[in-house]
C-alpha cells in the first residue's frame, strides 16, 4: 500500500488495492469453523464500553459496514438491538448462515433500508474512508436513520500529529489523481477537524474525540520500527496484549492511526 499526500483536499490518499464488495468479501474469507466461533463474540470492551458511556441496554443500534458480524453480536450479547447491514453478499450470507438470530443483512451504507428516526445509535467503525467520491451520502443516511438526540459512533483513519510531522517533510510523494490511481484506491486519512467540521454541518454536535491504535501509525509510519511492531501487534497472548496496551497508551496521541469521534444528532429534526 503506497501512501500519498493531496495537497488540494489535505488528506493522505492510500493506493494498492480496490476496497469494493469483492475486496472485503476476500477480506473476512475464512474457514467455516473460525467464523462460527468469531460471529458469536459476547464482549468488546471498546464498542461496549463507549456503547454503554452513552446508550442503555435495549435500545436500537445499528452497524454500517459490520462485514463479518462481530460487534453485532457482541451488542446483541449485551442487551442491546443491535442490526448490522454491509455490502460483502458472500460475507453477509455466511453470517446469516451461522448465526441466523442476528440481524445482519445485505445493504448500502448509502442507501439504508430502514425508516427515518429509527435508530437510537450508530457504530461505523472504518468505513467512510473507502468511499472516493466522498461520504456525503453515507452521513446523510446516518442523520436520517438516527433519532434526534442519538449518537453516532465513527472511526476513521487520521493524519496524525506523526503524519502531519511527514507531510511538511515531504515524506510521502504527492497524489496525482488519474484513472490507475482511482481503479487502485483503497482509503483516505482525513485531518481530525475536517471530519468535526463537517459532521457539524450536517447537523452533528461534537461529543467526544478519542485517538486509537498508537502502535498501527507508529508501525506504519517508521520502517525502522515495523519488523518489531509487526511482530507485537499480531501475536496474540498476555503478555503481548500487555505490551501492546502500554505502547498504545504511550503513543497514541502522537502516531494514532484513527481517531474515534463520538457525535449527537440534533435533538429536533433540520435541514
Amino acid at each position: 500500500m503506497i501512501r500519498y499526500f493531496d495537497k488540494n483536499n489535505n488528506r493522505l490518499v492510500y493506493v494498492g488495492k480496490a476496497a469494493n464488495d469483492a475486496y472485503w468479501d476476500q477480506h473476512w474469507k475464512v474457514e467455516s469453523s473460525k467464523l462460527k466461533k468469531q460471529i458469536r463474540v459476547k464482549d468488546d470492551r471498546f464498542i461496549i464500553g463507549y456503547t454503554q458511556k452513552y446508550l442503555p441496554p435495549g435500545t436500537k443500534i445499528l452497524e454500517g459496514g459490520c462485514g463479518m458480524g462481530c460487534k453485532v453480536s457482541a451488542l446483541d450479547y449485551n442487551g442491546y438491538d443491535a442490526y448490522g447491514v454491509d455490502y460483502a453478499k458472500e460475507t453477509i450470507e455466511k453470517v446469516n448462515q451461522y448465526a441466523p438470530e442476528l440481524k445482519v443483512k445485505v445493504g448500502d451504507v448509502r442507501d439504508l433500508q430502514f425508516p427515518d428516526n429509527f435508530f437510537d445509535g450508530y457504530w461505523s467503525l472504518g468505513v467512510i474512508e473507502h468511499f472516493y467520491d466522498g461520504y456525503e451520502k453515507i452521513v446523510s443516511e446516518i442523520f436520517r436513520v438516527l433519532k434526534p438526540g442519538g449518537y453516532l459512533f465513527l472511526t476513521v483513519p487520521v493524519i496524525s500529529p506523526l503524519r502531519r510531522v511527514k507531510i511538511k517533510r515531504g515524506k510521502y510523494p504527492e497524489y496525482k489523481e488519474s484513472e490507475e490511481m482511482r481503479g487502485n484506491f483503497y482509503q483516505f486519512a482525513f485531518e481530525p477537524r475536517h471530519i468535526i467540521n463537517d459532521l457539524k454541518s450536517k447537523g452533528f454536535s461534537l461529543v467526544d474525540v478519542k485517538p486509537c491504535d498508537g502502535i498501527k501509525g507508529l508501525k506504519d509510519e517508521i520502517s525502522i520500527l515495523k519488523p518489531f511492531l509487526q511482530y507485537l501487534y499480531d501475536k496474540r497472548g498476555r503478555a503481548a496484549g500487555l505490551a501492546r496496551k502500554i505502547l498504545d497508551v504511550a503513543f497514541r496521541r502522537f502516531a494514532n492511526h484513527v481517531c474515534l469521534f463520538v457525535m449527537r444528532k440534533a435533538e429536533t429534526n433540520w435541514s
